[in-house]
């Protein structure tokens, strides 16, 4: 299982083994050679920011003739929603799912997953940076021909794709949603016998917070997902951030940041702000990365602030997420027993706005 297309405006690409990390991993390399070939399951994920204007958007789609008549549709319509339309001869799979995101400066990541031997699907979509997200089950959604997948994806004139879409990929998996974690596997955390990689942590090891305290690892959650877009990794430099050593990490994963002028500009004893917001070119900056990234992330019995070599971070926030049976079977904690799992509040420290962040990243620069 794995991700064998990924295409953004500049770098498309496809393989029918798997991309990046996953590189042999994929079971359709032996189909390679079938004109016929069907993914039977698979995840197509896709990033968007709304249009600013409000326009309906087409955010991707394909109509082809031969050997026989298919096609996909993905509409964002005004009002907040995302309408899919999958065809495969006179077969038809629709859904609709509505969502509170309205306005240009939202991102959305779309996920249309199809399991066509177990007749059921999802069509998802979440806000980039926001907990939650809005689900619709979707029936006998058909399979795919994996010819399509690598023409759409190497041959932009082949398909439609609105100028607000980051990238589109595909897996052959069906990919879970939800909490995502956001640290590279290497990435030292700091235990009561000092820093550990995070890839060297396991379930029941003990944590130092921030404050102080300790709490157990519940569980380490990993993820290999496209670096593209808000997916990208973000390098933090030492010694920026009160970091020891440069460290890797996803876009959305959030710093608590204090001192005398977070408390100056914004009335808070700590602020949270999401690496994205920290990237200038000189204390963070996008990485060059593969096709993907593989990203992890301690769950804990609380939501906490840990200690990543030197600098401050959350931890996984899952939210809730126990309490909605549907939502935790589609998310990367499925299987999982939902009485051992926490209910996370959360966080009493307010998130940085883009322009807030740069405010007090240029007055820390000064």
């Amino acid at each position: 299982m794995a991700w064998i297309a990924i295409a953004d405006r500049a770098d498309p690409r496809f393989s029918c083994s798997g991309l990046g990390a996953d590189a042999g991993r994929a079971e359709t390399a032996l189909q390679r050679d079938d004109p016929h070939a069907l993914l039977t399951r698979g995840t197509l994920l896709i990033e968007a920011r709304l249009a600013p204007d409000g326009r309906p958007q087409t955010l991707l789609e394909w109509d082809h003739a031969h050997p026989w008549r298919r096609g996909l549709s993905l509409q964002a319509i005004p009002g907040g929603g995302v309408v899919l339309v999958v065809s495969q001869g006179g077969d038809v799979c629709h859904g609709v799912v509505s969502h509170d995101a309205v306005n240009g400066d939202d991102t959305l990541r779309i996920s249309y997953s199809w399991d066509a031997p177990a007749r059921k699907g999802r069509l998802v979509v979440e806000k980039v940076g926001m907990p939650g997200f809005f689900l619709t089950e979707l029936r006998d959604p058909p399979p795919m021909l994996l010819r399509d997948v690598q023409a759409v994806t190497m041959h932009p004139a082949l398909r439609k794709m609105d100028p607000d879409v980051s990238f589109f990929a595909v897996s052959t998996r069906v990919e879970p949603v939800g909490p995502l974690p956001s640290l590279d596997p290497q990435v030292p955390l700091c235990t009561p016998y000092g820093y550990r990689p995070l890839n060297r942590i396991a379930r029941g090891d003990i944590l130092r917070l921030a404050d102080g305290g300790n709490e157990p690892v519940l569980r380490v959650l990993r993820r290999t997902v496209p670096a593209c877009g808000m997916l990208r990794p973000v390098r933090l430099r030492a010694p920026y951030f009160g970091l020891q050593q440069d460290i890797v990490v996803a876009p959305e994963q959030r710093l608590v940041i204090g001192g005398s002028d977070v408390e100056y500009l914004f009335d808070q004893e700590f602020v949270l702000v999401p690496a994205r917001h920290l990237v200038n070119g000189t204390a963070a900056h996008f990485c060059a990365a593969g096709p993907t990234a593989t990203y992890g992330q301690v769950l804990l019995p609380t939501h906490e602030a840990i200690l990543a070599a030197g600098t401050v971070v959350e931890s996984l926030f899952i939210g809730r997420i126990r309490r909605h049976q549907d939502k935790l079977a589609a998310s990367l904690l499925a299987g999982l027993e939902r009485a051992r799992l926490p209910d996370h509040a959360a966080s009493a420290y307010p998130v940085l706005r883009a322009f807030e962040a740069i405010t007090l990243s240029e007055r820390r620069a000064a």
